[in-house]
């Protein structure tokens, strides 16, 4: 981060980085035609989890605690309330700070495949769920020598320890615990599970089960995609997760050479799927909207968020120019910086098509709570 985002510089009336620069409504291209009340839906969710459970506020000032009255008007709103009334509402809350940084948008959405809940000669590529033996690790039990990256680790010889990576776990180190929650047919697809943190599963019972991100190994993670850019097997510039499972398809001899690269290995829970038109419960603990919900930096930011993004090169979620307001809802190690954000695209396979080329360069204006600059929050 640059010292012009520096959450260490703020202003001392508002407690804002001086990463935000106050813009008018009509500074933001394309706000007058964006669908507000698809975006309300994604932040009543937000308002009513966070108040019963307020959420952590983000290092570049931005108070969880002035949302309070945001979210208590947000809920007193018709649940059609229309795009007019909830563009009304946004406006009279909050006011818009453009984030003076280069910001970049990628896309993540829920995959749906098939699955079994036994291991047979079609599904040999389990999804695990948490081992007992997964210790979290942070500043106070951390051994000295320890990566301080490092989130998790296991007890041995009466000390922590670095956790099995990928390429251990694949091996066979957690095998005969019954840690299986269900079983691929493709190790490809669950990579790529454990890249979205969520998935629906088709079984071959008939059910639909829903696995999402419980816990990791811990290391560090490394994408496929640079991996195969730096071995000159696929342009930078057409990196893509299509054009990763392409090459994937066609050199099924060397699926395990580049993925064991990425040693971060993911857990899972299962969980239901109790509204089929949302996604998975994610970081901000409501479930995520298609095309409203958006993972960015939680270190910097703070969860129920909402955010303008203007993307004109991006076309992929509805063919125009990427110009929507959404509100931040999830999280990811990947997702750092002040102008980072991770566009949900929602579940199956049309989801896929478009969270895989999102890859475009994006203005981020956030949106800050009337009462935080007006002082009733502080």
């Amino acid at each position: 981060m640059s010292a012009e985002v520096s959450p260490a510089v703020t202003d001392t009336t508002t407690g804002l980085s001086h990463a935000f620069e106050p813009v008018g409504w009509s500074d933001m291209a394309g706000w007058a035609d964006d669908r507000h009340d698809l975006a309300l839906g994604a932040f009543r969710r937000s308002a009513r989890h966070a108040l019963d459970r307020p959420y952590r506020s983000g290092s570049l000032g931005i108070s969880a605690a002035a949302f309070g009255r945001a979210y208590r008007r947000a809920l007193d709103l018709p649940d059609s309330c229309g795009a007019a009334a909830a563009r009304r509402f946004f406006e009279v809350e909050f006011r818009p700070f453009l984030i003076r940084a280069e910001g970049f948008v990628t896309g993540f959405y829920e995959p749906e495949v098939d699955a079994s809940a036994v291991e047979t000669r079609q599904f040999r590529y389990p999804l695990l769920a948490r081992p007992d033996d997964l210790v979290a690790v942070d500043d106070e039990n951390r051994p000295a020598g320890m990566d301080p990256y490092l989130a998790f680790g296991r007890q041995e010889g009466g000390r922590i320890v670095e956790y099995f990576d990928r390429r251990a776990i694949e091996g066979g180190a957690l095998a005969g615990r019954g840690l299986e929650i269900a079983w691929l047919a493709d190790p490809v697809d669950a990579f790529f599970i454990h890249v979205q943190g969520a998935a629906r599963l088709r079984m071959e019972d008939g059910r639909t089960m829903r696995v999402t991100y419980v816990a990791k190994s811990g290391q560090r993670f490394t994408g496929p995609g640079g991996v195969l850019a730096t071995l000159g097997e696929i342009p930078p510039a057409e990196v893509t997760m299509q054009a990763i499972r392409a090459w994937f398809l066609a050199n099924p001899n060397r699926v395990d050479e580049i993925l064991h690269q990425n040693r971060s290995f993911i857990f899972f829970r299962e969980a239901p799927v109790v509204d089929p038109t949302l996604g998975p419960i994610a970081a901000a603990k409501v479930p995520l909207t298609a095309g409203r919900s958006m993972a960015v930096d939680r270190l910097l930011h703070t969860f129920g968020t909402p955010f303008f993004v203007g993307a004109p090169t991006l076309t992929a979620f509805d063919g125009m120019p990427f110009r929507r307001l959404m509100i931040a809802q999830d999280t990811g190690s990947a997702i750092t910086g002040p102008a980072r954000g991770d566009l949900f695209a929602g579940s199956g396979d049309l989801a896929g098509d478009i969270a895989g080329v999102v890859r475009h360069a994006a203005a981020f204006t956030v949106f800050v709570p009337v009462a935080q600059l007006d002082g009733r929050s502080r």
